[in-house]
């Protein structure tokens, strides 16, 4: 397996199942009625802006997406925002981390966080740290956060506008 800077020309459609399969799994987490607000996000036209706007990510810090690659096929990816998307915590935000099922239990996940420290160690902010938003149901997420020393820093809300 190799980890690798993502590449817009030649990994969009993998970047793309493996973000659809995070999605769906994320709202399988809270039961019917947040899986059909996650499932109904996933338009041709959502997918169009995400990975238009992950390459824009890209433009700016190339770094910002780690993919790991067996052969042609993608079986996992971390997401750090650029710098200046960044400023909105003063800290690195680790986007999104995701491996495939198929992947899970080996060290990948542990190589994909080593990418996200490289590229958040590049960055110049105000506090030497990498946020990141997990959900509280998501155990073996919160699992490997938990094994890589993150904790509890204040509480992320939301409401419907």
């Amino acid at each position: 397996m190799e980890t690798r800077p993502y590449d817009p020309e030649t990994d969009a459609a993998g970047l793309w199942e493996l973000k659809e399969r995070f999605e769906h799994e994320l709202g399988a987490l809270g039961g019917d009625e947040k899986a059909d607000s996650y499932e109904g996000k996933l338009t041709d036209d959502y997918r169009e802006r995400y990975l238009d706007w992950v390459g824009r990510c890209v433009e700016r810090d190339p770094d910002s997406v780690t993919v790991a690659a067996d052969g042609n096929d993608l079986a996992g990816y971390v997401f750090v925002l650029p710098e200046e998307l960044a400023m909105i915590w003063d800290a690195a935000v680790l986007n999104e981390l995701y491996v495939r099922e198929s992947s899970r239990g080996t060290d990948l996940a542990d190589e994909l966080m080593t990418a996200a420290y490289d590229c958040a160690r590049n960055q110049e902010l105000p506090l030497d740290r990498i946020m990141l938003d997990v959900d509280h149901e998501n155990g073996p997420a919160g699992g490997l956060y938990a094994r890589h020393g993150f904790e509890s820093w204040g509480e992320l809300r939301a409401r419907d506008l």
